[in-house]
């Protein structure tokens, strides 16, 4: 009788266990297990978005700086043309000043 008891609470125990087992087909995922997969894509998927984003980004930010250093190097060739037309005519006013003091240094070398 002993024995019948312990081979019924073993067959038992088996057949409890048999049930807990994990499924191998998706399909029969409880569904927990689904939303966590779901869960998983979604962060997958946004995960990409971001990535997408963030590229994007860097590229516009790149673009800007791209333009941004091309006028600034135009707004310093500007600056550079203005500069040596400034000394050009700095130097002309120069010499029409030493020049003039040189007509004056004469006439009055004449005077004498």
């Amino acid at each position: 009788m002993m024995m019948i008891r312990y081979v019924a609470v073993t067959l038992t125990a088996l057949a409890l266990l048999g049930g807990c087992q994990k499924k191998d087909d998706p399909s029969e995922a409880g569904p927990a297990e689904r939303a966590g997969r779901k869960l998983d894509e979604a962060t997958q998927q946004a995960g990409q978005k971001l990535d997408n984003a963030a590229q994007q980004a860097n590229q516009q930010l790149s673009d800007a700086a791209k333009d941004t250093s091309q006028k600034l190097d135009q707004a310093a060739d500007k600056a550079s043309e203005k500069l040596n037309e400034a000394t050009k005519e700095a130097g002309r006013k120069l010499e029409r000043a030493g020049e003039k003091m040189q007509t004056a240094a004469d006439e009055r070398e004449a005077k004498k």
